[in-house]
């Protein structure tokens, strides 16, 4: 009966555009823990015992409000499911980390380290340096950008078909990035490299997202603009934030100007809403001195 409900919960949230496999398998390992038990309903004491059998607190975490939701959902249709109560083994919510603003040369820095990546001599190195330079050049997430295929370079530009919520979305591209992709796949054509991801390595797929942090991180280590490990810098994640404050940069010092320019870069983020784009935004010398130029104005009465 659990794993029933479970089925029907799951297919409830995918739905609404979700994945939902990591909950899914977190609420199936429940479901055989308490199945064996005996149970056919969510039991308070059963999801504690299975919480603790957990190798961490912070997975025990994760296993608890997984089925915590689970168990809502089905208290709502039948009060015999219990529920247990908020935050019992913590609550997870870490604050966002400051992003690193990345210069330009930075980046050519990293591409160029890249470069280097082993093995030497196959698609390895070229997959990191292209791979680095597109998420520089779109703001792509990394999980979008290995989910690429080849045929996903159209003539409009680049077809991202695993964006966040299950959306797909068109977004155009600079011709200078255009060339750069062609000129991998050019070079992926003459090394051999096989397989259908557009970024792939000696294997014909493309490498884990936790692989191209490391070699991001790493990089970013050997050239020095990250401390030694176990202390914050540089992450693979501020290329999107830096992308974002870039293109706020290049947008004319005008109301209405940026106002447009806001609705297409959460589109072209593959945001939901505007309110999510503001969060990649961060105060840089050049945004400062456009402020402090339109306060002058509005303190003068030049600006409405």
């Amino acid at each position: 009966m659990l794993n029933m409900h479970i089925s029907r919960y799951v297919a409830l949230h995918r739905s609404l555009g979700r994945k939902f496999s990591e909950q899914e398998r977190l609420l199936r390992q429940y479901a055989d823990f308490a199945v064996r038990a005996g149970d056919r309903h969510t039991q308070v004491h059963r999801i504690y015992g299975w919480c603790h059998t957990a190798s961490s607190q912070n997975v025990a975490r994760h296993r608890f409000d997984a089925v915590r939701n689970f168990s809502l959902f089905a208290h709502a249709e039948d009060s015999r499911h219990e529920v247990p109560p908020a935050g019992v083994f913590g609550r997870g919510k870490r604050p966002r980390p400051t992003p690193t603003i990345i210069e330009p040369e930075q980046v050519r820095a990293i591409m160029t380290a890249a470069m280097d990546v082993a093995p030497q001599g196959t698609i390895s190195p070229y997959t990191y340096h292209y791979l680095f330079g597109l998420l520089a050049a779109t703001g792509l997430r990394i999980s979008e950008a290995l989910a690429l295929q080849c045929n996903d370079l159209v003539e409009d530009g680049l077809i991202v078909r695993n964006g966040k919520f299950g959306k797909q979305r068109l977004i155009a591209l600079q011709p200078s990035t255009r060339q750069a992709l062609e000129a991998y796949l050019a070079t992926r054509a003459r090394l051999g490299a096989t397989g259908n991801d557009l970024f792939v390595t000696i294997r014909g797929r493309a490498p884990h997202k936790v692989r191209a942090h490391v070699v991001f991180v790493r990089l970013a280590r050997q050239l020095g603009y990250r401390g030694p490990t176990g202390t914050a810098g540089m992450r693979l994640h501020d290329l999107r934030h830096t992308f974002a404050v870039r293109s706020l940069e290049s947008c004319p010092p005008d109301r209405e100007a940026i106002a447009h320019h806001m609705a297409g870069l959460s589109v072209y983020l593959g945001h939901t809403s505007v309110a999510n784009t503001y969060w990649y935004l961060e105060a840089t010398p050049v945004l400062l001195r456009d402020i402090a130029a339109a306060s002058e104005q509005l303190y003068r009465g030049e600006a409405a």
